[in-house]
């Protein structure tokens, strides 16, 4: 049984293969360029992006379930030829909602809606906010500053490793229709996590408020470096804003799922920073 992980740059993906190639099953790495993603040694690797799905044919073959990233642009190019998988598992969102007026969750439950309509078994992860993303305060927090427009707002930052973990029990046990809403253990506010990455990485930092022009062009630069261009760009953004605005002081829900699909609870942000401290040095 060989599984296809796509989006094979990304902190999800590759702490996936990891997992599954320790617990010996074959897999194959997708992505627009697979061999940048600082994958193990020996990794089937395969060119292949959502925006050209003719590509997807030798992505494919041979494969029996696919870990997917919900990116709408191209999903359905990637289905219509992944007809023949026994699964496909989604990296959603926390919220997915195809009729939301949120641009985010939008987005999410219509890639949700059209996995459920090509007719392929399905597993939806739904995480809530990426500790990950902090990674993108590298470069600042190393000039031992955090510019943040919201600096008290609250959100339950979930360890990419936890994700690949139940994404991996997903792939390799069933868990067919199950939609899992995944969290870390505790709810933080902006402050703290600088706090805790600045203990982590052995330096000190302050948090400054950000202005919002400036977050918005921060963002517009991250998309467009993405290559995500500028469609949609600036109502996603607008969202996002919206978002962490109602985050301010409002302490966030938390889930025990992590725990109960792998059986070990789920790591907390003062571990993840500890595992990326050298990031922020």
């Amino acid at each position: 049984m060989t599984i296809l992980v796509t989006g094979a740059r990304g902190n999800v993906a590759r702490a996936l293969v990891g997992h599954l190639l320790d617990h010996g099953h074959e897999v194959r790495a997708a992505g627009r360029d697979p061999g940048r993603a600082r994958l193990p040694a020996g990794v089937e690797v395969a060119a292949a992006d959502l925006a050209r799905p003719e590509g997807w044919a030798a992505a494919l073959d041979g494969v029996t379930k696919a870990f997917v990233y919900a990116g709408t642009a191209g999903l359905d190019g990637f289905l219509a030829r992944a007809g023949e998988l026994e699964q496909v598992v989604l990296l959603s969102a926390l919220g997915a909602d195809a009729a939301s007026e949120d641009a985010i969750t939008r987005a999410h439950g219509e890639a949700e809606q059209a996995v459920r309509d090509a007719g392929i078994p399905w597993t939806f992860l739904r995480p809530g906010g990426f500790a990950a993303n902090r990674l993108l305060w590298a470069a600042s927090l190393r000039g031992g500053v955090v510019r943040d427009p919201f600096p008290d707002s609250h959100s339950a930052l979930i360890h990419e490793a936890d994700i690949a973990a139940v994404a991996a029990c997903a792939l390799t046990e069933g868990h067919l229709g199950a939609v899992y809403e995944l969290t870390g253990p505790e709810s933080l506010t902006v402050r703290d996590q600088a706090s805790l990455i600045g203990r982590a990485a052995g330096r000190p930092v302050r948090v400054e408020t950000q202005d919002l022009d400036d977050y918005r062009r921060e963002l517009t630069a991250a998309f467009a470096a993405r290559g995500l261009g500028s469609t949609g760009s600036a109502e996603v953004i607008e969202a996002r804003i919206r978002r962490l605005a109602a985050l301010v002081d409002r302490p966030q829900p938390t889930t025990e799922t992590v725990r109960a699909v792998t059986g070990r609870p789920a790591r907390g942000f003062a571990e993840w920073a500890a595992d990326h401290a050298g990031a922020f040095r």
